[in-house]
């Protein structure tokens, strides 16, 4: 499904990413763990095809085709997600218009007619329920008064309405206590299935409890330095990055 190959990126002249290289195939869940400062949060953006990054070398493959060559919107109608670390409020848009812009400026893509307001509002009933997202908050602005929990939910909910192929969340368990992190994990298993795939950004073992990774990378400094098994995450847990650091020669 994605595939990057010696990808390395800068932002105002001061390179970030190193030479990264990582595959996910349909169906996987990988885990992208490391301290901050290590690019994590640059390589999702990058992926998305955030304007302020540079791809100074490498290439990003989804399904074959060149990401890179594609813009922000392109990427997304294809099947690329972003769950936002910080997700940002749009006061005066609602949620119920922004969703619909989104979702039929997709089918409009994929040469699908748009969707009628009636099915739409079915729809958004349906995908709410996912993430026990009250519907008073869809019917404000874009994530406008809402808590931190209460966007990450959001987050997950716009996911469950556009329906990606591929996924990234960006530590989307950031601010959140026990119950919001099980809602909002809970929401993103019910939507996995043998297509669909997803990288996780996280500093902590407790998301993956829940999400259960198929693998796990640990990036520092720009490059990814270990990949392994979700026991690998649990080993961070206990002993922190350092003996990573060590190991790798850094």
């Amino acid at each position: 499904m994605l595939e990057i190959r010696n990808l390395h990126a800068s932002i105002n002249g001061k390179e970030i990413l190193k030479g990264i290289n990582l595959t996910v195939n349909d169906g996987e869940v990988h885990a992208l763990m490391g301290q901050n400062g290590a690019g994590k949060s640059t390589l999702s953006n990058i992926i998305v095809g955030h304007p302020a990054y540079e791809v100074t070398t490498g290439e990003i493959l989804f399904n074959g085709k060149d990401v890179l060559a594609m813009s922000p919107e392109e990427r997304a109608h294809e099947g690329i997600f972003l769950s936002f670390q910080q997700p940002v409020e749009i006061p005066g848009v609602s949620m119920v218009n922004f969703m619909r812009a989104a979702v039929n400026a997709k089918r409009k893509y994929q040469g699908q007619e748009p969707m009628t307001a009636g099915d739409f509002l079915k729809l958004m009933r349906e995908k709410r329920k996912l993430v026990e997202l009250d519907s008073k908050l869809a019917n404000r602005g874009v994530n406008e008064g809402f808590s931190g929990g209460e966007k990450k939910r959001n987050e997950i909910f716009q996911m469950a309405m556009l329906e990606p192929t591929f996924s990234i969340l960006d530590e989307t368990d950031s601010g959140l206590d026990v119950d919001a992190l099980r809602i909002v994990a809970e929401g993103f298993n019910l939507l996995r299935t043998e297509k669909t795939s997803a990288l996780v950004i996280t500093h902590y073992q407790r998301l993956l409890d829940y999400l259960k990774p198929d693998i796990v990378h640990v990036l520092i400094d720009g490059r990814i330095v270990k990949t392994g098994t979700p026991e690998l995450a649990l080993e961070i847990e206990n002993r922190g990055f350092d003996w990573i650091r060590e190991e790798a020669g850094l």
